[in-house]
């Protein structure tokens, strides 16, 4: 039987939100030399949408997205960036809300205040994949790592909102080391220019890439990577200084 309730009432034992703003969060993590974007699917439909939530009247903004982020990857302390307000009049769709919530069998009343309009305050996440336990939330049966090549199509405008992250994200490469937050504590140089290979969408001449990097004073050479012979092993790499 459908519960004649609506979601302020389903979420009875948390705090009051902020009314008509919202947080949308593309987090990245990087494993087996691909890009992967953390995506959840809603319970009993075919609806993906990026990882989000709202904000507690009692809340800081910054600290509701570290929550929101939390609560989805269980680690804390996560590297956020704002990056863009996203506020067009019509990035809401009443139908997909109230198909979102019969799939978990609760009916919408009309006063819902997701039938409000929202702005939401997009953040791009990066974060250790390894270190990641992907959880869904209490609307969600996945919380999943997913190739950037096989993304599927989002609700509303999650899919603009990641392709603004991974906009910005293309600018900064070098000015936020976002390598630092993707990468475990060691990792090759190879590794490292897939790492920007896959961000940039194209091929890097390996010896400029090489050299580029190393001259930013941010990299100390420790060891090789012993896999094979020797002569043939990669060095591994750390991050040092103001960069560590």
């Amino acid at each position: 039987m459908t519960k004649n309730i609506d979601l302020k009432e389903y979420w009875e034992n948390k705090p009051q939100l902020l009314p008509s703003v919202s947080i949308d969060c593309v987090t990245l993590g990087f494993h087996n030399n691909q890009l992967k974007i953390l995506l959840l699917k809603y319970k009993n439909t075919d609806y993906y949408a990026l990882p989000g939530g709202f904000i507690n009247l009692n809340e800081d903004l910054e600290d509701a997205a570290q929550r929101i982020l939390e609560e989805r990857t269980g680690l804390r302390n996560i590297y956020l960036e704002q990056f863009h307000v996203f506020g067009s009049n019509n990035r809401r769709n009443d139908d997909t809300h109230r198909e979102i919530m019969a799939g978990c069998d609760i009916e919408m009343k009309p006063n819902n205040f997701l039938l409000n309009r929202f702005i939401s305050i997009g953040y791009y996440a990066l974060i250790d994949f390894t270190k990641a336990t992907p959880s869904p939330d209490e609307l969600s049966d996945s919380c999943m790592w997913y190739d950037l090549d096989k993304i599927p199509t989002l609700m509303f405008d999650h899919n603009e909102i990641f392709r603004k992250a991974l906009e910005t994200l293309r600018t900064m490469l070098d000015e936020k080391l976002i390598g630092f937050n993707l990468l475990p504590e060691t990792f090759t140089m190879n590794e490292l220019q897939n790492l920007y290979e896959t961000i940039l969408g194209e091929k890097l001449v390996r010896s400029n890439f090489q050299r580029k990097m190393l001259s930013l004073g941010i990299l100390e050479r420790i060891e090789k990577k012993m896999t094979g012979a020797a002569n043939k092993a990669p060095y591994l790499y750390r991050f040092v200084g103001e960069a560590y």
